[in-house]
């Protein structure tokens, strides 16, 4: 037998261990998930707490597992009980300490949305037909939990691996990054070096072959209408903010998309995208003409072409809406994210994922463009290329959120064998 044989049969005996080891976790991966649905992780923003809790569950369950303690990368925020918002690392030490492989997940969660549309309480995971059912246990539990159970392998199967395999898990990612991974990149510097690998189990496929390398820019656009309140019964003597904010949408769903007509292949979406969203209650009753309007657009666009484009194009509509209806609009950007370089198709990462995906599963990778944002843009305005891969089935932030139990113990496995690559037999710890 040939070196390459032996090493090929070596590589083959660790991907059936880890297959049979994780396969094993399963009910356990299905407890752990339902338990931390129940420990509520929203952002102060979102009428919350943070995710203290939540963390300290985590850390102490995964110890439990045998894992490490967690290096700690507290950020202080005063608006949440704990008066810090947590971000952990579990590290695997490796023979060498780099090139480190990381899986970057977060802790927090969106809230539950109208109540009337679950068909359970949100925060009680509930297994039904192969899914788990509950709110975060897609976004990004799944991740959070393949990850952690695909680090524990390593350990129960006495795997060393080459570098050093850690989990990072973030707050605060639901709102910003600021508590979450910023802060651990402006706390600790040095802590990702410039050749670690670094995949955001975030955004996926339901075949689990879509590796996402690329996200579009973002604005969020915020308007104003300011008319004048007056009775329903004479509307001549004053200013119907809700009419002209009515005009406002129409136009500026007819000509933004006219406007930036280019597409892009890679991107799923291929095109740019202009959504009005929220629209803020006005007046509480029927017969009085409102005197201001408070409403949102969220506007996905391809790198090919500036925020400032988009800009010039909104504000030229809001004139236009304000000369002929005798309002005023006040125009605001509450986001405003530029896309980030993307990672190229021939990345270490991508090819390590990519044989990943092959080895355990027989999946041959595809990689693409989303509209979504994800942690990875701040990685990538870093220096720091990411990919971006899970099995999902684009349940996140939807009522009855879930979870496809096969789903989460398949990704396990990938990052078992990312983790695994170049292991040897050792005590990984």
């Amino acid at each position: 037998m040939t070196g390459m044989d032996e090493t090929a049969q070596a590589a083959g005996e660790v991907g059936a261990r880890l297959s049979a080891r994780i396969e094993g976790y399963r009910q356990e991966m299905v407890q752990f998930q339902k338990a931390l649905t129940a420990v509520v992780a929203l952002g102060p923003e979102n009428g919350g707490d943070g995710e203290w809790e939540r963390a300290e569950f985590v850390a102490t369950t995964a110890t439990r597992f045998g894992l490490p303690a967690p290096e700690r990368f507290d950020a202080p925020d005063a608006r949440v009980s704990s008066a810090l918002r947590p971000n952990l690392v579990f590290r695997l030490r490796g023979r060498r300490s780099e090139p480190a492989t990381w899986v970057l997940a977060h802790m927090d969660t969106v809230p539950p949305g109208e109540r009337r549309l679950w068909d359970s309480d949100p925060f009680v995971a509930e297994v039904r037909d192969g899914r788990i059912v509950g709110r975060g246990v897609e976004d990004n539990q799944q991740g959070l939990t393949a990850a952690l159970f695909a680090l524990r392998a390593l350990v129960d199967e006495g795997l060393a691996p080459a570098g050093d395999a850690c989990v990072m898990l973030v707050a605060d990612e639901e709102t910003g990054n600021r508590y979450g991974l910023e802060h651990v990149l402006d706390a600790a510097p040095d802590l990702i070096g410039n050749r670690d690998l670094m995949i955001v189990p975030d955004a996926g496929s339901p075949d689990g072959a879509s590796i996402e390398i690329a996200e579009k820019s973002t604005l969020w656009v915020e308007f104003t209408v300011h008319g004048r309140q007056v009775h329903a019964s004479i509307p001549d003597a004053g200013v119907n903010a809700h009419r002209a904010a009515a005009h406002l949408t129409v136009r500026l769903d007819q000509r933004l998309p006219a406007a930036f007509p280019r597409t892009d292949a890679l991107y799923d979406l291929p095109r740019s995208t202009f959504e009005p969203t929220r629209h803020d209650a006005n007046v509480p009753n029927v017969n009085t003409v409102p005197g201001e309007e408070h409403l949102f657009f969220d506007c996905r666009v391809l790198p090919s072409y500036s925020l400032g484009e988009v800009k010039a194009v909104v504000e030229g509509v809001a004139r236009e809406v304000e000369a002929e209806f005798a309002c005023a609009i006040d125009v605001a950007y509450p986001v405003t994210m530029a896309a980030a370089p993307p990672t190229t198709a021939d990345a270490p990462v991508v090819r390590v994922l990519s044989a990943a995906l092959h080895g355990a599963r027989g999946v041959d990778s595809r990689l693409l463009g989303i509209g979504g944002g994800t942690v990875a843009a701040v990685l990538r305005r870093r220096g720091i290329p990411a990919a971006v891969w899970a099995t999902l089935e684009e349940a996140a932030h939807s009522p009855n959120e879930y979870c496809v139990i096969d789903n989460l113990v398949a990704d396990a496995l990938v990052l078992a064998y990312v983790f695994a690559a170049g292991c040897e037999e050792g005590v990984a710890g």
